[in-house]
């Protein structure tokens, strides 16, 4: 290629590329905002019909940033996260089998908002070793169309992808999804093996100051029938 062509090639792509991955962060921040939102009208519903009998049940909203949100469920920590990198698909991946993407490839670039389970716990104590699980990650394009994988996240999958536009209603229903599958996803006591040997350094750096590492599946695989259906 000459110079001229080359110039031609990165004008091209900024005109287009570019541009739609600029859009498709604007479109992910927009709805980051109104998932915020939703977030605490949750909060409010559920804690009205609640009541005032057990506060320590209660859901509490935090806003931890521009693109970190958290909703504090009992004993569980759910952890919104915004990627601020707009992202493509693999040429295995079902988004390209859609008649949407097909129709216009630019379609399939998306924003992700990623959505882990903690133990509350772990933020009460600062244990910053203890793992967190992803349970749902929802895949938002420049014209607001999505799709969600996760766990029991039925119904918004990837047919849907071309057909849903997100709104409050659908984050509604994501979170409330992901709060169900939290709360019924346990903590297991971890393997025997897996805990049976414990150094000085642990002893004393660790359990006295409760920072031994926890987590719902420590030292077992996480697999997509952790928790009954």
């Amino acid at each position: 290629m000459n110079n001229q062509e080359i110039k031609k090639g990165i004008v091209d792509i900024l005109q287009t590329k570019a541009v739609v991955k600029q859009d498709v962060f604007e479109s992910t921040k927009k709805n980051f905002d109104l998932l915020k939102e939703v977030l605490k009208k949750v909060q409010h519903e559920y804690n009205l019909q609640l009541g005032d009998a057990d506060a320590r049940i209660h859901l509490l909203f935090e806003d931890k940033g521009e693109f970190v949100a958290q909703l504090k469920v009992a004993g569980d920590v759910l952890v919104f996260h915004m990627h601020t990198n707009t992202f493509e698909f693999d040429r295995d991946h079902e988004v390209w089998k859609s008649d949407y993407v097909k129709a216009e490839e630019n379609n399939s670039y998306c924003g992700v908002v990623n959505i882990y389970n903690f133990l509350h716990d772990s933020f009460r104590y600062n244990r910053e070793h203890d793992a967190g699980y992803l349970i749902a990650r929802v895949f938002i394009n420049k014209e607001g169309h999505y799709f969600v994988e996760g766990k029991r996240q039925k119904g918004t999958g990837i047919n849907h992808f071309g057909s849903s536009i997100i709104n409050a209603e659908n984050w509604q229903k994501i979170i409330e999804t992901a709060i169900l599958y939290s709360l019924e996803f346990d903590l297991l006591v971890p393997p025997y093996d897996d805990v049976k040997i414990i150094s000085m350094m642990q002893m004393n750096g660790e359990i006295l100051s409760s920072k031994m590492q926890t987590g719902k599946r420590l030292g077992f695989v996480y697999k997509a029938d952790d928790v009954k259906q």
